[in-house]
């Protein structure tokens, strides 16, 4: 059990410059205090991130959902004993009271969820992902397979009509550590290339920590890839991802990639033609996030050879995935916490895709922070697959850190497992 004494929030700046929330709670055992992460390629069902607008911070102040915690939440809070993640959870969703989190806002809650969730763990003298894996009714930790995303594309380079993200993914390793040593050898492979091909302007970095180089097609950024795969020595062992972030180059029934327009079934027809060609084994937000009939295609035409994941479409929402099960318009989760609003949904989530013999991949947002919290949660649940960003920018390699950390300790009692090793 856990006595609220105090909660607390105020408005802090993300990677991106941006405003977003953190908040503490104040118990008997200590204090215990998250940073909400925020997103650019966002889909529209995701729950309320609560914005002020007017002329601060150009809009994207959060002192409204600040308010709201150091309010009506700490208000409701304090001195309240709770027992469990999901009765805490469920009392935030009852105060709230709306389906997309919009009278308090899903950034004010989450914030508040993750805390509560760090003082749990403290009361029960546990790791965080010890904790979660216990409420998750994990048997045993698993560290990741990265998706490093190395080059970017789209919105997370100030490009329209363009495949946002390329990710590589080392799968064929014995440890976390050695995966993530290869990533980011083929990472410092890749900016050589571009710096001699392209110059300095090359090695300018998107919101992710990849390099956002002048290359407008994507075939050439793939053939790139696989270059500084072979140069680095890792040929064969590091994989291929795309996020396509799809409802960003949706018009008027069609997609638009690099001046050329597709059909759903054109568009499908062209992702079979990279994963052929370069290997690719996932690919996110292929269709637009309402285009079920799309995604069957592709869930049909590729869903046995790769990961179809989905994020926009999904929106780590059960009701939604249950309508893409219903459908089997994917294959795998993206697992993204503030697009829901709470860590027990989130949770909910998860054990529906497992369920469904679905993949999942923790994910972290273009706008992040310090807070690894992540990092610790797919540990914890082992999901085996995460999405952090390039192997770059204090707030990506903060959850790398983190999950060396996690590795090491678990190596010592001999626990420590690798989700690549048997890849």
């Amino acid at each position: 059990m856990v006595r609220i004494v105090s909660v607390k929030a105020r408005q802090v700046l993300d990677s991106r410059g941006n405003p977003t929330v953190w908040a503490e709670i104040a118990t008997p055992k200590g204090s215990f205090s998250s940073i909400v992460p925020s997103g650019a390629s966002t889909g529209s069902h995701e729950a309320l991130e609560m914005r002020d607008g007017g002329m601060a911070y150009g809009g994207k102040g959060v002192m409204n959902a600040v308010r709201n915690v150091n309010e009506t939440i700490s208000r409701r809070l304090a001195g309240k004993d709770f027992c469990s993640q999901s009765e805490f959870d469920e009392f935030l969703i009852a105060l709230d009271g709306t389906a997309n989190k919009s009278m308090l806002g899903a950034n004010a809650m989450l914030a508040v969820s993750m805390s509560f969730c760090r003082a749990m763990a403290g009361s029960e003298n546990m790791e965080l992902y010890e904790y979660l894996g216990k409420i998750s009714g994990t048997k045993a930790f698993v560290l990741p397979i990265p998706q490093l995303n190395v080059m970017n594309g789209g919105k997370h380079a100030g490009r329209e009509n363009d495949i946002q993200e390329h990710m590589y993914m080392p799968v064929h390793f014995s440890s976390f550590s050695q995966g993530l040593q290869a990533g980011v050898e083929t990472y410092h492979a890749l900016k050589a290339m571009l710096k001699k091909k392209l110059g300095e302007q090359a090695m300018l970095l998107g919101d992710e920590g990849g390099f956002a180089p002048k290359i407008d097609d994507v075939e050439s950024r793939l053939e790139l890839m696989l270059g500084a795969v072979e140069q680095a020595g890792y040929k064969g062992k590091l994989k291929i991802a795309l996020d396509c972030a799809s409802s960003e180059f949706f018009k008027d029934g069609s997609y638009n990639i690099g001046g050329k327009a597709y059909s759903a079934g054109d568009l499908v027809d062209y992702y079979s033609s990279l994963v052929d060609k370069f290997g690719i084994i996932s690919i996110e937000d292929g269709l637009s996030e309402d285009d079920w009939n799309g995604w069957r295609m592709l869930t049909s035409k590729l869903g046995k050879k790769i990961r179809v994941v989905g994020d926009d479409l999904l929106v780590t929402n059960v009701d939604r995935m249950k309508a893409a099960i219903e459908r089997r318009a994917c294959n795998a989760l993206l697992l993204k916490v503030n697009q829901i609003g709470t860590l027990t949904e989130s949770l909910n989530a998860f054990q529906l895709a497992s369920r469904n013999g679905w993949q999942t991949i923790v994910s972290h947002r273009s706008g992040e922070s310090e807070d690894a919290f992540i990092a610790d949660l797919v540990a914890g649940i082992a999901a085996g697959q995460s999405k952090f960003g390039a192997p770059a920018r204090s707030e990506r390699t903060a959850k790398y850190n983190r999950l060396l950390a996690i590795e090491e300790k678990l190596s010592e009692s001999g626990k420590a497992r690798y989700a690549g090793s048997g890849a």
